[in-house]
């Protein structure tokens, strides 16, 4: 089967209710409009999951992909803590790399640990690790975050396939990426889903680690507008000083979806939108069918 689930999500520590202290600074639609998006993916009976983030390994001028066995990671928000450990799906990592060297896309694999990639385990960033918990990954085995711990016991969601775009490559390669990670997709048997983990403008309060500016709102505005209306690429067109002033991270792995969406079309649906803090957090979802 080709894809059959996409989204856009955040990755807001607090999202995830086992670390919230009750603040509602993961909002309040939003941690609902997560566990909605998770019941979607397991409803697809999603068997492999491609999530593109902004905060893991990152290698300028690439695409960096993880090329290890699995991923480990822990949060700790306030006095709680949640750990998740997900394995990599090395034959989507290995038709990814293909299709993209055929077609001269700069993709570069990155390890961690092991020099077999097989016995490799990478850390595993919060904009990757906040949407697994969501997508079954949420067994939170004690030791299971470390890199140099065990596998979980008991299963968990789908693999995932983890990417890094490098922001010094141009918004129209982030679509042509997308649109080659698609093709990839579109020839695998099983059911696939890809995840845009995206927060949005960083700078709505000034108590917030980058300061506030008036563009935070009205970017944000821009973004809801361009999604709620299932066009992505609209955001191909927003001012390089407006990103910089809204810190937004969320720009360059939209772009990457909307090339998904090229190859296979589907119709993106606005959850929720909340800025509870400093930075704006948006959910958006899509069922996949296919004739």
């Amino acid at each position: 089967m080709p894809l059959v689930a996409a989204a856009i999500a955040p990755h807001g520590f607090p999202v995830i209710p086992a670390l919230d202290d009750g603040a509602a600074e993961g909002g309040v639609e939003t941690p609902r409009a997560m566990a909605a998006l998770g019941r979607l993916f397991n409803d697809r009976q999603v068997e492999a999951v491609v999530v593109v983030g902004p905060h893991g390994i990152r290698a300028d001028g690439f695409f960096a992909m993880v090329d290890a066995a699995r991923a480990a990671g822990t949060l700790r928000w306030k006095s709680r803590s949640v750990e998740v450990n997900v394995p990599c799906d090395r034959s989507l990592i290995e038709a990814i790399n293909n299709a993209s060297g055929a077609r001269g896309i700069p993709v570069a694999r990155v390890s961690y640990a092991g020099n077999r990639a097989d016995q490799a385990v990478i850390p595993l960033d919060w904009g990757a690790l906040v949407p697994l918990w969501f997508l079954g990954h949420d067994q939170n085995e004690a030791g299971t975050g470390d890199v140099l711990g065990n596998a979980p016991t008991t299963s968990g969601g789908p693999a995932a396939v983890l990417i890094t775009p490098s922001r010094s490559l141009s918004r129209e390669a982030m679509v042509d990426f997308g649109r080659t990670l698609g093709e990839v997709i579109s020839r695998d048997v099983r059911n696939i889903g890809v995840v845009a983990s995206c927060d949005w403008a960083h700078t709505h309060r000034a108590d917030g680690p980058y300061g506030a500016h008036e563009a935070a709102e009205r970017v944000d505005a821009v973004v809801v507008d361009a999604i709620g209306r299932n066009a992505i690429t609209d955001l191909l067109a927003l001012a390089e000083i407006d990103v910089a002033n809204a810190a937004i991270d969320g720009l360059w792995q939209a772009l990457i979806l909307a090339g998904v969406q090229d190859v296979t079309p589907f119709t993106l649906e606005l959850q929720s939108y909340e800025a509870p803090t400093y930075y704006g957090m948006l959910v958006a979802t899509a069922a996949v069918d296919h004739d």
